[in-house]
């Protein structure tokens, strides 16, 4: 299971004017649909979740309304719900360790990176290994600069998923505030074999190639993940770069 994919897009389910009795309701697929909406739309799908609670939607309904919590921006209430529910709850030990996955990454979004490797430590022990929490912990590590615990982290990772970009890009930034930029470079180089657009990567070259005085390197870097994905943060990062080595230019 990777904790932050959404299972399925499926639609969102119509509620009748006279709600229809809890049984009928398919539990399984109402999860999966509240859980979308909740992502994508999180006011619609708070609305959805407490909907479902009252139809005796139970723990899954309350999942949902943690979730959306999230994407409304209310992370310390969602995270504290998350734990609730993880604590509580008698379902599977991958479940149980989404949901404290959850709970690290609204952590994280408030703010609060100790409670988010709290949470995150948890979740490896119920289960251990999990490439994606490994990840999760990796990012709440670096936000706090434990630059060697974040590579030695994902060189663990890295040998479960050799490919794993994501990896090897959050690993090279930890080898280049490491100062240990020769390495970056390798982890860099072998990420954009694997995709020569991916955005992040770029914009991690360029970084080091400016440290290393390349400005044409770098600028052509920059500009390559902003045409990649001109929405995404590694763009917005990258123009920021760029406004600010034209500036020292000039």
């Amino acid at each position: 299971m990777r904790f932050r994919a959404i299972p399925l897009l499926l639609p969102p389910l119509l509620w009748l004017s006279t709600p229809a009795p809890a049984e009928t309701i398919n539990p399984k697929m109402e999860y999966r649909t509240c859980l979308t909406l909740a992502r994508a739309k999180p006011e619609e799908g708070w609305e959805e979740a407490i909907a479902w609670s009252s139809l005796g939607g139970g723990e899954p309904a309350r999942h949902c309304a943690a979730v959306a919590l999230i994407g409304l921006g209310k992370y310390e209430e969602a995270a504290k719900r998350l734990e609730t529910l993880a604590g509580q709850s008698r379902r599977e030990e991958p479940l149980r360790a989404e949901m404290l996955a959850q709970a690290g990454q609204a952590w994280l979004l408030a703010g609060k990176p100790e409670q988010a490797l709290a949470d995150q430590d948890t979740a490896l022990k119920l289960v251990p290994g999990h490439p994606e929490l490994m990840l999760d912990k990796a990012v709440t590590l670096a936000s706090v600069n434990h630059y060697a615990e974040v590579v030695e982290l994902l060189s663990a990772l890295l040998k479960v998923q050799p490919n794993r970009i994501e990896a090897m890009v959050l690993r090279a930034v930890a080898y280049r505030y490491l100062e240990k930029l020769e390495l970056a470079k390798e982890d860099l180089s072998r990420a954009l074999i694997l995709d020569q657009t991916f955005p992040d990567a770029l914009l991690e070259r360029g970084m080091i190639r400016r440290l290393e005085e390349n400005n044409a390197g770098a600028r052509e870097d920059w500009m390559k993940a902003i045409a990649a994905a001109p929405e995404s943060t590694a763009a917005d990062t990258a123009r920021r770069n760029l406004e600010m080595m034209d500036v020292k230019v000039k």
